[in-house]
Order: C-alpha cells, then sequence, then structure tokens
C-alpha cells in the first residue's frame, strides 16, 4: 500500500495498462493493492495451458477466455471497490487512437513485442502522456519512464534487429543447433505441410537433377498410389540422404569446412519399426486432434531427454504420418506454432537429424521448442519485481518527481552486491526521427525498386507505420485508409507496382519523401539516395536506412577520469547501464558514486552476465527484454537535466 501522502496523488488518476500476460498480472495486482482506483486494461490474447505456471490470476477453468476480463475479475475478488476496465482487443486496433490514449494520467507497458511496445510509445508522445515501459527474459528485466520533453522516448535508440541466417548457411552449411532448427521449422515444414505455392529455398533442391525433361517432377508432390509410409521415406531419403549428396558433390564448399554425412531412412527405420509404427497410429486414431502427439504413439514421455537419431528418425515419421491421417484437412495452411505438440515433434526430430548429419551436438525437444518459439523461460519472481518497479515509477511520474524518475535494470547476477541497477533516465536523441524528428536517408536502387518495396520493407518493417500516408512535395503518392473512393484505391494500388524513377511525381535520387501515419500522428521525412549495387548477403532488402543513430557522445571533461566504459563493451546489447562520467548510481547502502568510480571488478558481474545474454538467440514468448543498443562505454548519452 502507498504512503499516506502518495494516496493523495494516486486517488482519481486514471491508469492504462497494456498486456496482462507475466508482467501484467503481477502489474495489476500491484497497482490495485497499492491504491489504484481506476484501471484500464488491454489485451489480444487469452490465455493458453502454458501461462498458467507463472500468470497467478488464472487458472486451468479459464483456458481460452480473454486474459483482460478473467484478469479484471480475478482482482475484483480482492479489491471490489475499484474500477478495472478490461478491453479484450489489439491495441493497434483504430479505436485506441490519440484521444483515448490522452484520458489517462499514465501508461504502463506490459508488452511482448517490438512493433506494438514502439505504436504506444507514439500514442503516448502524441498524447503527451507519460510512459513506463518494462521487460522480462529470464532472469533480466528492467523498467523504463519515457516523459514527452524531459526524458528519451522508447524509440530513442535502435532496437537490436531480430536475429538472422544467410540463406546459404541455413541451407547448405549449417554450424550451430539453431540453423537446423531455422531450416526445419521455415523451410520443410513450411514446404511440406504450408502454403505450397509459396516459394521456399527447398525448391532449387526439390527436383531430380537427374532428369533431362522441362518437366521435372517435385519430390515433394505426394505421387499417386503412394501410401504415406513410402512419402514420408522419399521425403527422408530426399533431404537428409540426396540433398547432402549433392551438396557434397562441391568440393570447394567443404575445403575448411566437416563434411556433412547423408542419412537414408533404410539405415534407421526398418520394416518392423514401421509396422510397429502403423500399429500404434491406429490405437491413437480416436484422440483429440490438438492433443495428437508422436511422442505419445511411441510411448516416449520425458520432452528433456535427448534422443539418439533412431528415435528422431521414428518421430519424423511418426509426426509426418499423423499430419496426414488426423489433420489432413489442415495441411496446406499449416504455419508453424510452439504450442502445436505435433508441430514441434516434427521440427525437432527433423533439427536434430540434420545436425546429426552435419556433426552439430543434437538438442531436446525442450530445447528444441525454446529456440524455435524464440523462447527465454519466463521467470515468475523476475515479473514481480519488474511490476513493483512499474509501479514505483508511476508513482514518481503521477506526483511529478522528475528528479527521481530511474531506469531500472534487473540482473541475474549482484554486481556490488546489487540485483537492481537504477540509473538516471536521459535525455532525447536528438536524431531520433520519431521524437525529434530528424530526417532519414534511404539508400536505393531508384531504377529497379517499386514503391510496394519501399512500402512493405521500410515504412512498415523499418518505421513501423502501418497507416502511411506517402507524399513527395505536394503529390499524393499513396495512402491507405477507409473512406478512400475507388478510384483512389485503384491509382495507389497502380503506383505500388512503379519503380520509384517512373511514379507519376518521379522519386529519384536528391529528392525527400514525407511519410506520416496519421494514427500514430507521426511525420518522417526521408532523403532518397540512389545506389546501384547492394551486398545480397548483407544488404538483402536491397535498399539502406541511415540516419537513426545512437546519441553523440558527449564532450568530456579533460580533468575528469574516462571511467569504466572500455571494461563493460561486451555488453553492449544486454546491459543498457550507461557508463557516463557523471551518471550516478544507487546502491545499497544509500550512497551515490559515479560510474566512474566503480573499479573494472565491480562491473565484471555485469559483463558477465551480458556476454551470456549476447549468446541468446532468442526472446520470451511471453514478455520479452528490450535492451537498448550501443557501447555503454563510447555512445554515451546526456543525463536528464
Amino acid at each position: 500500500m502507498a504512503s499516506q501522502n502518495q494516496l493523495s496523488y494516486i486517488k482519481g488518476k486514471k491508469v492504462l495498462m497494456v498486456g496482462a500476460g507475466g508482467i501484467g498480472c503481477e502489474l495489476l495486482k500491484t497497482l490495485a493493492l497499492s491504491g489504484f482506483q481506476d484501471i484500464h486494461i488491454i489485451d489480444m490474447d487469452t490465455i493458453e495451458v502454458s501461462n498458467l505456471n507463472r500468470q497467478f490470476l488464472f487458472r486451468k477453468s479459464h483456458v481460452g477466455q480473454s486474459k483482460a476480463k478473467v484478469a479484471r475479475d480475478a482482482v475484483l475478488k480482492f479489491r471490489p471497490h475499484i474500477s478495472i476496465t478490461p478491453y479484450h482487443a489489439n491495441v493497434k486496433d483504430p479505436d485506441f487512437n490519440v484521444d483515448f490514449f490522452k484520458q489517462f494520467n499514465v501508461v504502463l507497458n506490459g508488452l511482448d513485442n517490438l512493433d506494438a511496445r514502439r505504436h504506444v510509445n507514439r500514442l503516448c508522445l502524441a498524447a503527451e502522456v507519460p510512459l513506463v515501459e518494462s521487460g522480462t527474459t529470464g532472469f533480466l528485466g528492467q523498467v523504463t519512464v519515457h516523459v514527452k520533453g524531459r526524458t528519451e522516448c522508447y524509440e530513442c535508440q535502435p532496437k537490436p534487429a531480430p536475429k538472422t541466417y544467410p540463406v546459404c548457411t541455413i541451407t547448405s552449411t549449417p554450424s550451430k543447433f539453431v540453423h537446423c532448427i531455422v531450416w526445419a521449422k521455415d523451410l520443410l515444414f513450411t514446404k511440406l505441410f504450408g502454403d505450397k505455392n509459396q516459394e521456399n529455398d527447398l525448391n532449387v533442391r526439390s527436383t531430380d537433377a537427374t532428369s533431362s525433361s522441362e518437366h521435372v517432377e517435385d519430390v515433394f508432390e505426394r505421387r499417386k498410389d503412394e501410401d504415406i509410409e513410402q512419402y514420408g521415406r522419399r521425403i527422408y531419403d530426399h533431404v537428409f540422404g540426396y540433398n547432402i549428396e549433392e551438396a557434397l558433390s562441391n568440393e570447394e564448399t567443404w575445403k575448411n569446412r566437416n563434411r556433412p554425412k547423408p542419412i537414408y531412412s533404410r539405415d534407421f527405420l526398418h520394416d518392423e519399426i514401421a509396422q510397429q509404427n502403423g500399429n500404434v497410429d491406429k490405437d491413437c486414431a480416436a484422440g483429440d486432434p490438438s492433443s495428437v502427439s508422436a511422442m505419445a504413439s511411441l510411448g516416449m514421455k520425458n520432452p528433456q531427454d535427448i534422443w539418439c537419431l533412431k528415435e528422431n528418425s521414428r518421430i519424423f515419421m511418426e509426426a509426418f504420418k499423423l499430419f496426414f491421417m488426423k489433420r489432413e484437412k489442415d495441411i496446406g495452411n499449416l504455419t508453424f506454432d510452439k504450442d502445436d505438440q505435433l508441430a514441434v515433434e516434427f521440427v525437432t526430430a527433423a533439427a536434430n537429424i540434420r545436425a546429426s548429419s552435419f556433426g552439430i551436438p543434437l538438442h531436446s525437444l525442450f530445447e528444441a521448442k525454446g529456440i524455435a518459439g524464440n523462447i527465454v523461460h519466463a521467470v515468475a519472481t523476475t515479473n514481480a519485481i519488474i511490476a513493483g518497479l512499474i509501479v514505483i515509477e508511476a508513482i514518481k511520474v503521477l506526483q511529478n518527481d522528475t528528479n527521481n524518475y530511474r531506469m531500472t535494470y534487473c540482473l541475474e547476477h549482484p554486481t556490488r552486491k546489487m540485483l537492481l541497477m537504477p540509473v538516471e533516465p536521459f535525455e532525447a536523441n536528438k536524431s531520433c526521427y520519431v521524437c525529434s524528428e530528424s530526417p532519414l536517408t534511404l539508400e536505393i536502387n531508384t531504377h529497379r525498386a517499386k514503391l510496394r518495396d519501399f512500402v512493405e520493407k521500410i515504412v512498415k518493417a523499418k518505421l513501423g507505420m502501418y497507416f502511411p500516408l506517402i507524399m513527395y512535395g505536394a503529390a499524393l503518392l499513396y495512402e491507405v485508409g477507409d473512406d478512400l473512393d475507388e478510384a483512389m484505391v485503384a491509382n495507389y494500388a497502380a503506383n505500388l507496382e512503379k519503380v520509384l524513377s517512373e511514379l507519376p511525381s518521379p522519386v529519384t535520387s536528391g529528392t525527400t519523401v514525407t511519410v506520416e501515419d496519421l494514427k500514430q500522428e507521426l511525420t518522417c521525412n526521408i532523403n532518397i539516395k540512389h545506389r546501384e549495387e547492394f551486398d545480397e548477403e548483407k544488404e538483402p532488402d536491397g535498399m539502406l536506412l541511415s540516419g537513426w543513430t545512437q546519441a553523440s557522445s558527449v564532450e568530456k571533461d579533460d580533468n575528469k577520469s574516462n571511467g569504466n566504459g572500455g571494461s563493460t563493451s561486451n555488453a553492449s546489447q544486454a546491459l543498457p547501464v550507461e557508463a557516463e562520467d557523471n551518471v550516478e548510481m544507487d546502491v545499497p547502502s544509500g550512497k551515490k558514486r559515479r560510474l566512474s568510480e566503480i573499479s573494472d571488478q565491480d562491473l565484471l558481474g555485469v559483463t558477465d552476465e551480458t556476454k551470456n545474454h549476447e549468446k541468446l538467440e532468442v526472446v520470451d514468448d511471453d514478455d520479452d527484454l528490450m535492451m537498448l543498443d550501443g557501447d555503454p562505454g563510447l555512445n554515451k548519452r546526456k543525463r536528464m537535466q
């Protein structure tokens, strides 16, 4: 419960929570018990069984129901006299516009994706409502405060792009288990069970190279009169045997690499095993499709066991057959879902077989699911700590206690006996295109790239504008909206298929394009620079957006120590403690110390922590940790004055 003085600020204040998951459950409970009386919650998700181990407001009987509504009902049982308004909806829906946000005194985020975070940040800026942002990944967590005109916004520091891998590595030369997972999930699973008309990089090896016919057979197509067992073995032999032999024929590739080993079904799937599997299939044929499991069919129970190659081969074939026997109507429309048991089993087995071929250590289903589903398993205690810190910062915001705002980072291992590391907020980045409206520069081949490429790859994917209006001077090139007449829609659709230099108002090198999102009330100017060629591996989009950079370094006083920036350089993407000379941080004794006064040994725990985090190529599925970019020792930012 807040103090009497704090209660006077809390009373009558209207709070918006976005997200009712791992952090959201803890946050709603803490807000209610702290004295907040008017709380609104937005969450589009429904409750899943996997939520129940940490989202304590939910019970098994609630599975399938709205998180926001069930969370409200649960809290009202012990705080019946407060007002909680739930919205089972997407925060990006048109109803949640700037005017909607203006009614709140503070917005508290407990989201699980970058797009939604960016959207809320922009609405808060437009509505001039303070935002308290948060996230957790395992034992790591953070809470940051963003107040327009006082601190940097959520987007002042570019966030790390999702981890991607070169296609040639995935298809030809995997060296890590995650490469095998990506191959199994995004290529093989999609090719077999997803959209048959969608091209993917397995197509290049999906035909018999010995055939001279122009109309060669696609091996992924099931032949007439071919039973499921034969079909599955043929796919197995093609992707794990024939394709590997084809790859080995290129001697140059393997000069400095370990040569992979072709694997064929005859070596691990004998006739008696196939017959046994078929019998088990029939025994399981009457179950609920959502509970179909290859492991259950084969009597394998522990998801933390690491299967041998023979077991992986049996799981592969069993899962393959169960898809056709139990879920045939879904084939052609399936996409990988981490909560789909059969899909996870198939992908785990396929990834392990490929890993075995390339000499990569095998993983358990539990581990493979974490990688395939981009999961760092959530820790309820971290969520509770972060929720408490959110409420503390929210109360400071409502009191307008700007001098005591803190960005706080929760660590896994103590640093100077601290598990919570608070630092003062920083000023807005003057090069931020969101809150400072600085122009960006786009290098693009204006004679080849279409307006559609610009819209999809830059405006939507990079800038996060989903209802854009694009102008060059006074000419309107593209617009999205429900109020457009048919002629306008047809005109803009035609523009999408034109290259930039051939638009009605040609976009060429030296021109400036203005992009607006009226729902976010955000405007961005982009300077166009023509460029002929791009590196396909490093710049796969065929364009390069720049100008959105880290805040420039603050000039140092020559009399001051250089601090410990170097000691935390490995922490650039994991622990965003900006080691500026005059940044102070609170230590448990209550004494404030400059970061420059803390020794390398003191920060060793921070460095170790961040090294571990750098190895993570996945984020929590529930409330992921979005750490700030940049080397704390090199990219220094001004403290909030």
